[in-house]
């Protein structure tokens, strides 16, 4: 083999190697991505199927039911409510009508079921993406609340 031939072999086999590597760290972080929604984006089937994401939004008053360790609540963004399931122990902070964050999947049965539940930590703290969610739902509530208010004047 000249060395010119062996240059170009290490120069391929380092450009395959950085390559591999790359395919390797992008499907890892692929596999760990999780994405946050709102029970509106979930209703409206934006959410995967059959993928981990994160569902945030308040937790509707009155729908916290507890069975054992089986608990389900609803989640809502004032918009639409996604009903959830959780097997296991709620954070301390986890109120109705408080912000929450819940890391899951949706089953068959239109049922979120998680399998991590986050509860905001303070009075002044909810987590970003449930404020912009919260947000977002409360200008639709005020475009629909404004075009009935139009509607009833004529």
């Amino acid at each position: 083999m000249k060395p010119r031939q062996k240059r170009l072999a290490v120069i391929v086999g380092i450009v395959a190697a950085v390559g591999i590597a790359a395919a390797l760290v992008l499907n890892a972080f692929q596999s760990n991505l999780v994405f946050f929604y709102s029970p509106s984006q979930v209703a409206a089937q934006e959410a995967p199927v059959g993928r981990t994401f994160r569902l945030g939004g308040l937790v509707e008053a009155g729908s916290v039911q507890r069975d054992g360790v089986t608990v389900r609540f609803a989640v809502t963004d004032t918009v639409k409510t996604i009903p959830v399931r959780f097997q296991g122990i709620l954070p301390d902070l986890f109120k109705e009508g408080k912000g929450v964050v819940a890391q899951g999947q949706v089953g068959t049965d239109g049922v979120f079921v998680a399998r991590e539940v986050l509860a905001k930590h303070d009075e002044n703290y909810m987590p970003p993406e449930a404020a912009d969610a919260l947000k977002r739902a409360g200008a639709v509530n005020q475009k629909l609340s404004g075009t009935l208010v139009k509607e009833s004047t004529k």
